[in-house]
């Protein structure tokens, strides 16, 4: 391990340094970087990219132990726990398969009118803005976008992004907003009946900045 590690890091440090550091000789190290792979070493170079090869072919979704039954198939000789090293070497994990659509589990419900009324024009910036937010499937699970839009310039004005569909995601999305319009006065707010826009945690910020609510019935 230790001439491994001289042989990765020579071109950032001296061989003799490192080897006096780790307590090696220089002579050992030569000999070991000059001496030819072992038969293993070949071998795991091989089941190697067979392993990524898998992995890759599996959008990424297989991990060792179906990995491992692939190469069965195709009569390669190895063990799981081979795999599971030959894996972890190369960085490959299995990211989790995507299992439906999220679903908002709050309760929803109409706190205001709908005072927007499909009325999709404005005469001046921050006069009007609009919210909502979306997800995105990632290597690491569900991603949630949230964005508020002013309609007279039709810009995102504020937007936030978290791994969880809560109200501090459309909250930090209005914050960012607000802070970047300078905290604008007569201000309408519109969006969804969504759990989060009608949550306490929401309705306080709009309340404490001035911004009347407007709520539409469908998502």
């Amino acid at each position: 391990m230790r001439f491994i590690f001289i042989a990765k890091h020579r071109g950032i440090w001296p061989v003799a340094w490192m080897c006096g550091a780790l307590g090696v000789s220089r002579s050992g190290f030569h000999a070991w970087l000059n001496r030819a792979p072992s038969q293993r070493a070949r071998d795991d170079e091989v089941i190697g990219a067979r392993v990524k090869t898998s992995h890759i072919t599996s959008y990424r979704t297989y991990g060792a132990r179906r990995v491992w039954h692939d190469l069965l198939a195709e009569d390669m000789s190895c063990g799981l726990h081979r795999v599971e090293r030959l894996m972890r070497q190369q960085g490959l994990r299995a990211r989790p398969r995507r299992r439906g659509l999220p679903k908002d589990q709050g309760e929803c419900s109409v706190i205001a009118g709908n005072v927007l009324d499909r009325q999709f024009s404005a005469d001046r910036p921050n006069q009007k803005w609009v919210a909502d937010f979306t997800y995105i499937w990632t290597a690491e699970g569900w991603l949630y976008v949230a964005a508020v839009i002013d309609l007279f310039s039709r810009r995102v004005v504020g937007w936030s992004m978290s791994d969880a569909m809560t109200a501090q995601l459309v909250t930090d999305a209005l914050i960012m907003a607000i802070w970047r319009r300078g905290k604008p006065d007569a201000l309408l707010h519109h969006s969804n009946q969504g759990s989060q826009y009608t949550s306490e945690q929401f309705q306080r910020l709009m309340a404490d900045n001035g911004v009347t609510c407007s709520i539409g019935l469908s998502p």
